[in-house]
């Protein structure tokens, strides 16, 4: 059977292998286009099976925010190169709206499949890192922030106690400037409630040890304790200051502290707003 310039290009698109590749498979196989795809296939699973140990710190997050619903996904590679393809991206965003569609909770084998065969055209090794799902019920509404290239995606869930508040652009572009805030200053907890207690005793401890290798402090745990552990609360309370969201300035005017312009910005929308939930993906981390 003789091998057309049609089946080599046609080959060519559905595998993204080399032309001479294509062409050579058709050949062999007597222009049989299944087996010839299947040879290219095999092909791209062994050099990808050579990549598998190499380490996917590259990628993008893809959110997508529909009927209530929010999806965040990070789509790993090896390198920025391939995160910037448009089969990537593509395939990324697919992703997310197949969440959406079949109420997908987190990675499965479908997904999962999806990816392999993207990277086996490709030839680099992929990896579907995480999702996450977020829902929104009455007076709840979720907006979302990807900077720059979509190495951050920001996804927030505010509540308010009239349900058609964020109807209203003004609410919009407030739940915006807090999703962008959160990108921005990647908060570790909503509010000092949310601190798992194991992590304030080792910041405690590491705060004392360091006071203790100062001089001056350790003088002044011998001669002053209650002023020595006065100071010590102090540098524990800007550090939960620093962590959680409530008590961080506002990105937009840092002599607010993000309760207060949560409070200041309902006063004025006749409301009262609240954060509720926020997931932040990095890629990489």
């Amino acid at each position: 059977m003789a091998v057309t310039a049609e089946d080599v290009k046609r080959l060519r698109e559905k595998t993204g292998a080399g032309m001479m590749e294509c062409k050579k498979a058709l050949v062999d196989t007597g222009g049989n286009f299944e087996q010839a795809e299947r040879i290219l296939k095999e092909k791209g699973l062994a050099a990808l099976e050579k990549r598998s140990d190499r380490a996917t710190n590259e990628g993008k997050i893809f959110i997508k925010i529909e009927n209530n619903t929010a999806v965040l996904v990070e789509l790993a590679s090896e390198t920025d190169f391939v995160a910037r393809n448009p089969d990537f991206i593509a395939l990324g965003a697919a992703i997310a709206g197949k969440v959406l569609d079949k109420g997908y909770t987190g990675v499965n084998d479908e997904l999962s499949a999806l990816v392999q065969d993207l990277a086996t055209k490709i030839r680099e090794n992929m990896s579907l890192k995480r999702i996450k799902v977020l829902k929104a019920g009455p007076g709840e509404y979720l907006t979302q922030y990807i900077h720059g290239d979509g190495n951050i995606g920001v996804v927030v869930k505010l509540g308010s106690d009239k349900e058609d508040l964020f109807t209203r652009q003004e609410a919009k572009d407030f739940a915006f400037t807090i999703a962008l805030h959160i990108a921005a200053f990647n908060p570790l907890a909503l509010n000092r409630g949310a601190i798992d207690g194991a992590y304030l005793k080792e910041q405690e401890d590491i705060f004392h040890k360091q006071m203790e290798g100062d001089e001056k402090f350790a003088k002044m745990k011998e001669a002053k304790p209650e002023q020595f552990e006065k100071i010590l609360q102090g540098k524990i309370n800007k550090h939960l200051q620093e962590i959680c969201l409530l008590d961080q300035g506002y990105v937009k005017d840092e002599k607010l502290t993000v309760a207060r312009a949560l409070e200041t910005y309902g006063k004025d929308l006749g409301a009262t707003i609240d954060i509720r939930e926020y997931v932040y993906f990095k890629v990489g981390q």
